[in-house]
Parts: C-alpha cells; structure tokens; sequence
C-alpha cells in the first residue's frame, strides 16, 4: 500500500506503512529498535500504529 501524502487526514497517522523505509525507521528511532524488528511486528501485528507502540514497549522491556 503506497503512502499517498496528497490525503492527509488522521486515518493515515493511526497507521505505520511497512513499505516506506521513513516510516519504518522513525518507529525504530522512536522505540530503539531495528528496522527489522519493525517489520517483524508489523507482520505480526498489523499496522495499527497504537498496537505497534504497545508492542514495541513490551519487546524493549524484556
């Protein structure tokens, strides 16, 4: 799913696009984490950026 950065509206901010590399990299950025473990939850979990954000809370306290 290709990020469309003409429709800005809050549905686009409640998701993470595994597919743009900016997106995935500031998620790892944010919780110190690699792009590869991003993906992987994103996999996992789909991309609902508030189930991303627990889920990379709870990996980073193991």
């Amino acid at each position: 799913m290709a990020d469309d950065k003409s429709k800005r509206d809050a549905r686009d901010r409640n998701r993470i696009s595994g597919e743009e590399d900016y997106e995935v990299a500031y998620f790892a950025r944010k919780f110190q984490l690699t792009m590869p473990e991003v993906r992987d939850l994103i996999a996992k979990h789909g991309n609902d950026r508030e189930t991303l954000e627990r889920e990379a809370k709870a990996l980073g306290n193991r």
